[in-house]
């Protein structure tokens, strides 16, 4: 029983940590934008104080030098696209997720993807839905804030908003009521939906444009435009922005019209939708890794040994384009179809399919997703006044994307959660 609360001591101590002043010492610092050979950085208690070259930062006496031989320091990484009340569904499919576990059994499992995710160096999320567990995003996002589990900063979308008879699950009897993974409304019963979700504490509204419906299956658009509009005015009217699940071209193409600020997936996204991204400033999230994860697990894909299935090579092609067009990509990884803490996954995939720069990788991880979550003036670069949110690896990662996986150093909001030698 002693080794047992000796044990439960050092867990808990391991991230329970006070900020304090620190002089970070890494070979090298990726502020967000570019890469600096020689910096340091300083943080006083929850804020970066400066960042520059070492012989242009003053540190007091009280402060604690961690040297990082080797390393890159970086802003924490900022997931775009999570659902941190998911697990992959080749452990156990999402309808008995959504209709067999309990909100307090997923948010319990959550607790855990929250502290892999943060141990992975991702500092924040924008969990894009709880897929049938009501509002436990919100209380999962006080009880990390409020310090009673690690994890990292949420912006969370509460229950989602999807047409009615659009989502799932699907196939019983309809004599009964099946309760769905996100909330269904239509018409001017949005405004009241909308209002809701915000009022039991949506940060944004995320909305299925389309959905698997058509008559053969394949993504049709679920929401006309004026119901898209009509969503969007009411969450502007509250300082919220809204979201779209669209892979269909026309439920693209309405979304941004509507004045979506991201599109999520967006697989069959061709040069005509790119081209009206980049002209209403949309910041775009293919979500890779959730293609590439269920082909292998759902339909035995082997990756590297099989012929590409596909819906592979659609997503390859269209985020090519994406690319090439030059659109605003954010890192959005849907993860939770794939396991919490291997976010890089999707971040080693903008290489693979799109050729992305690893450079601008790290981008879209770090001031890209910060300026599409509004919070540019919080978190995501490494600058004087900032959140002092801060992950280091092994290695350079703006050579090879993958070193990102060689986290050793994890700070959030001037805390230490992770340092390793």
């Amino acid at each position: 029983m002693k080794r047992i609360l000796f044990l439960l001591c050092i867990s808990i101590g391991a991230w329970a940590q006070k900020s304090g002043t620190y002089l970070l010492q890494p070979d090298r610092v990726f502020d967000g934008k570019e890469m600096h050979d020689g910096w340091v950085v300083l943080v006083e208690n929850d804020k970066i104080a400066a960042a520059g070259p070492a012989s242009s930062v003053k540190a007091g006496k009280d402060t604690q030098t961690i040297a990082m031989p080797g390393a890159t320091l970086l802003p924490g990484l900022i997931e775009g696209h999570s659902h941190l009340l998911l697990y992959p569904y080749n452990i156990t499919d999402w309808d008995t997720q959504v209709l067999k576990e309990s909100d307090s059994y997923r948010t319990a499992r959550a607790t855990v993807h929250a502290k892999n995710t943060l141990m992975a160096g991702f500092t924040t999320v924008r969990d894009l839905g709880t897929e049938g567990a009501g509002y436990s995003d919100v209380a999962l996002k006080r009880a990390i804030n409020e310090g009673i589990i690690p994890g990292p900063r949420m912006i969370v979308a509460g229950r989602a908003i999807v047409s009615t008879g659009s989502y799932g699950p699907k196939g019983y009897d309809t004599d009964m009521e099946i309760m769905l993974g996100a909330e269904p409304a239509d018409g001017n019963d949005l405004i009241r939906v909308v209002r809701d979700q915000i009022g039991k504490g949506a940060d944004f509204i995320k909305v299925y444009a389309d959905y698997r419906w058509g008559i053969k299956g394949e993504d049709q658009p679920s929401f006309t435009l004026e119901e898209l509009k009509l969503v969007n005015e009411v969450a502007r009217s509250s300082g919220r922005y809204l979201v779209c699940h669209a892979k269909s071209k026309e439920a693209m193409r309405r979304a941004i019209l509507a004045g979506a600020e991201t599109i999520e997936h967006g697989d069959f996204l061709d040069e005509e939708i790119a081209q009206l991204m980049k002209e209403h400033n949309i910041t775009f999230f293919p979500t890779l890794a959730a293609i590439d994860a269920i082909q292998q697990y759902r339909n035995g894909w082997k990756k590297g040994k099989e012929e590409e299935p596909l819906a592979v090579k659609n997503k390859k092609k269209s985020f090519r384009i994406a690319v090439e067009a030059g659109v605003t990509i954010g890192e959005g990884a849907d993860v939770g179809v794939f396991p919490h803490g291997e976010n890089v996954y999707e971040m080693e995939l903008m290489a693979e399919y799109g050729g992305m720069k690893p450079l601008d990788i790290m981008k879209a991880a770090t001031t890209v997703n910060a300026k599409a979550l509004h919070m540019e003036n919080e978190i995501g670069a490494i600058r004087p006044g900032l959140k002092a949110d801060l992950m280091a690896v092994r290695g350079d990662p703006s050579k090879n994307i993958s070193e990102l996986r060689k986290v050793q150093f994890v700070m959030k909001d001037g805390v230490v959660y992770r340092n390793e030698k």
